[in-house]
């Protein structure tokens, strides 16, 4: 064996001759991840079963992946808020205002000063959208790093007064329509990359997936850590690429409504055959978003400083203090950072509904939690990753989904993600338990 724990060129063992649970040590990969991802293996085969195949269309997992990315992007930022050993109760109330005010502004009072369809118009609604929203976490995280004021009880009262001012906002109005590129944000009409970009995101998916691996085992070499045999971490990456490429195919056979492609077959002259046109859709332009957002926050999370703090406060709060870091500030970053993508999902939200409404964001916060959670996240804070919420998201979606195509009614829905949501704390409990100290 070399220094690192690589096996040297005369020393590999064949994998044949290991156990099957060697083999499986061997991937160092997260059991509670693996674990997710089985069940959600297992919840797709029997709603799809239970839909007469609905459920795996190519359709409906279309249009899981855009319903997915409003409470996916609010469960990245999430995640650091509990790993920080505190709790947002409040993000979908301030989903709905800030929603509320983006929408007015580009209805009421940007779009009618600038001219609707300006391009000025999103990017100013945007901006002030966002600032407004660190503006909200900023004050949530000052009372509760500066006053002492516990989380939930600062956030509690957050979700109901951002709900009234939501209100008192629109005078209970719904305002429609939206910017034209706000509907894209949401997936409308325009609303995805398409079929050849969607293959070309898919492509460099698969070559981040490749340097994410090297590099990270180069560091492990340099720190002296062991590091996976060179036979598992290939295994990691064609499995993980072929995900990757599957998914995009499946995406790419979700084609434009038959009305959709003759209008864009006669905005570029092109002949429609006899059995009608068949132009991908591709991946949506809020799953992209999704995807961004995930890719920023992993990388705050495991490659700055910014997320090391995050964890050490989660880990041993006294001890990140008389380790100098600034626990205080760090909480009221960590507020802003959350309140920062409540407003980008925000934008989502009002762009696929091409609305903004006094209901928009309502239980959105138990969907946010419940997904942070379910992926793995610890509400006893110090241990949780940003893709096992984007996993966490997508079975929370899935679920959602597969009732739905099964016919249960609301009430039987809400019943059976509290359920799971219960499960999942009990299971992060038992692993705590079994983890070795």
């Amino acid at each position: 064996m070399s220094a690192h724990g690589d096996p040297e060129d005369g020393e590999t063992t064949a994998v044949e001759r290991r156990s099957f649970g060697d083999v499986l040590r061997s991937f160092d990969l997260d059991a509670r991840m693996l674990g997710m991802l089985a069940a959600l293996v297992l919840l797709s085969v029997l709603f799809n079963a239970a839909s007469d195949g609905l459920f795996l269309s190519a359709r409906n997992l279309w249009n899981l992946t855009v319903q997915m990315a409003v409470v996916a992007i609010m469960a990245t930022g999430m995640v650091l808020v509990i790993v920080s050993r505190n709790i947002d109760l409040s993000v979908g109330s301030v989903l709905g205002f800030v929603g509320m005010v983006m929408a007015l502004l580009q209805a009421e009072v940007i779009g009618p000063a600038l001219g609707f369809g300006h391009p000025l118009v999103w990017p100013a609604t945007l901006a002030i959208g966002i600032l407004l929203g660190a503006a909200i976490g900023a004050l949530h995280g000052s009372i509760v790093a500066y006053l002492g004021v516990p989380a939930f009880v600062v956030t509690l009262g957050g979700l109901l007064a951002w709900r009234g001012a939501a209100f008192v906002v629109s005078t209970g109005r719904t305002i429609a329509p939206m910017d034209a590129t706000f509907q894209r944000f949401g997936g409308g009409a325009g609303g995805a990359l398409g079929g050849t970009l969607t293959w070309a995101l898919g492509g460099l998916a698969c070559l981040g997936i490749v340097l994410s691996l090297v590099l990270a085992r180069r560091q492990r070499q340099r720190f002296g850590l062991q590091v996976r045999p060179r036979w598992a971490e290939a295994t990691i990456g064609v499995v993980a690429c072929v995900a990757v490429l599957g998914a995009v195919t499946v995406l790419n056979r979700y084609y434009l409504p038959e009305q959709l492609a003759i209008a864009y077959a006669e905005e570029r002259g092109l002949a429609i055959p006899p059995g009608g046109l068949q132009i991908p859709v591709g991946i949506a332009y809020p799953v992209v978003i999704m995807l961004a957002v995930a890719f920023v926050m992993t990388y705050l999370a495991s490659r700055r400083r910014f997320g090391r703090y995050v964890y050490a406060m989660g880990g041993n709060p006294d001890a990140a203090t008389l380790g100098g870091i600034n626990t205080k500030w760090m909480t009221v970053k960590v507020f802003i950072m959350m309140g920062v993508l409540v407003a980008i999902a925000a934008a989502v939200a009002i762009g696929r509904q091409n609305s903004g409404t006094v209901g928009l964001g309502v239980t959105a916060e138990l969907y946010v939690i419940a997904a942070a959670v379910i992926g793995g996240t610890s509400l006893s804070g110090g241990v949780g990753t940003v893709p096992g919420a984007l996993v966490g998201a997508l079975v929370m979606q899935a679920l959602q989904s597969g009732m739905v195509l099964t016919g249960l009614t609301t009430s039987q829905q809400d019943i059976v993600v509290g359920a799971v949501l219960v499960l999942a704390v009990v299971a992060d409990a038992y692993y705590r338990r079994r983890a070795p100290a």
